[in-house]
């Protein structure tokens, strides 16, 4: 029965995306509501930015159906105290509204960054206020269990951190929910692992909702008017959400006879890709001396762009790259501690792009070349 509940949530989800984004789109273009090329786009015309604007309300509408169906059948929330999940999730809904509308808001007439800093803290906030901060880095540089005092300025930090992440690696077509759709695959692997069932509702529930996205994006002819971007409401609401799962499963363990709880590590992996390349980008802006928050061109995207790579190409290039990492760190779990793992991680990254340096030095010493 359960596993006609996971397949409920998901499916609400996946036709409501068929159903919504048609009628965003048709919106869009009636309204001339575009996202226009400039330098920094890869895109060369005008594209509807809205498609973010499906996420939040099928998200809430296919997991509210499933839950409220499930309890009414008399299924009890497994493994969970019933009363601070449901506080939990009501203060979840508040923190991914507040998120959603300053992104309808920047998408629609433009906000700036102090404003969007302030309203994600205030999200933040509103999970540790119900008990979601980090209280364990599961042997992370051999810290194990976390103080209050640490452990909530750390979770207000990684919230806002996956969040700007997911919406910095939203650069090209099918990258930004292409990351998400592996990541929100595997977080729902691990929640259903733990038989904490309600929250991997929820990751496949906007799992769902990104694959209708995922297909107008990448496949969408732009001059026919199918294609749309997801934007920034679309780009914060999957941060937030991913990072609520992620901060869940930082108290969860995937193996009750473990001495350590890599659950936080692994569910992190399923994000290295943007989460390292936020650091990269901020090191070569302050090296530079330029501010951390003006955009640039010198994102994972961009660079494999400069090496020649076609945009297709670049996207497939870099989920690969997503789970490359993923399989590797759950293969060296069982062999490595997760500082160790982390190191390795770190390494192989720095290589690969040291590599991409080279290449894209000589793709430039080639065109100057007489």
């Amino acid at each position: 029965m359960i596993t006609l509940f996971l397949a409920a949530s998901f499916l609400i989800a996946l036709l409501l995306g068929f159903v919504m984004i048609p009628n965003i789109l048709l919106v869009s273009y009636r309204k001339r509501l575009f996202d226009l090329p400039d330098p920094r786009k890869v895109h060369s015309c005008p594209v509807p930015r809205l498609g973010g604007i499906s996420f939040l309300p099928a998200i809430v509408i296919a997991f509210a159906v499933v839950t409220g169906f499930r309890y009414l059948m008399g299924f009890p929330v497994e493994n969970l105290p019933l009363t601070r999940t449901l506080y939990e999730f009501l203060f979840w809904v508040v923190g991914a509204m507040l998120l959603y509308l300053i992104g309808v808001q920047d998408d629609l007439i433009g906000v700036g960054y102090r404003r969007k800093f302030l309203v994600q803290i205030l999200a933040a906030l509103l999970l540790v206020f119900c008990g979601d901060w980090i209280h364990s880095l599961g042997g992370l540089f051999g810290i194990y269990d976390l103080p209050a005092w640490l452990g909530i300025p750390l979770t207000l930090f990684l919230i806002v951190y996956i969040t700007n992440a997911i919406n910095l690696i939203d650069g090209i077509d099918g990258l930004a929910s292409g990351l998400c759709c592996i990541s929100l695959a595997m977080l729902a692997w691990m929640h259903i692992r733990v038989g904490q069932y309600v929250y991997a509702f929820l990751a496949l529930a906007t799992l769902g909702i990104l694959i209708p996205f995922w297909i107008y994006n990448v496949f969408g002819n732009a001059q026919k008017g199918h294609k749309l971007f997801m934007g920034d409401a679309g780009s914060l609401t999957l941060g937030y959400i991913l990072s609520f799962l992620v901060i869940h499963l930082s108290f969860v363990r995937l193996d009750e006879d473990a001495h350590t709880n890599p659950s936080l590590v692994i569910a992190l992996t399923t994000l290295i890709v943007p989460l390292f390349d936020v650091v990269r980008v901020v090191i070569h802006r302050l090296r530079t001396g330029k501010s951390p928050f003006l955009p640039d061109k010198n994102h994972f995207h961009h660079k494999l762009l400069r090496t020649g790579m076609r945009v297709r190409w670049v996207m497939v290039t870099i989920l690969a790259v997503a789970l490359f990492f993923i399989v590797l760190n759950l293969l060296l779990l069982p062999h490595c501690g997760v500082t160790l793992i982390l190191g390795i991680d770190v390494g192989l990254w720095v290589a690969f792009h040291l590599y991409l340096d080279v290449l894209i030095y000589r793709r430039q010493k080639a065109a100057v070349r007489p």
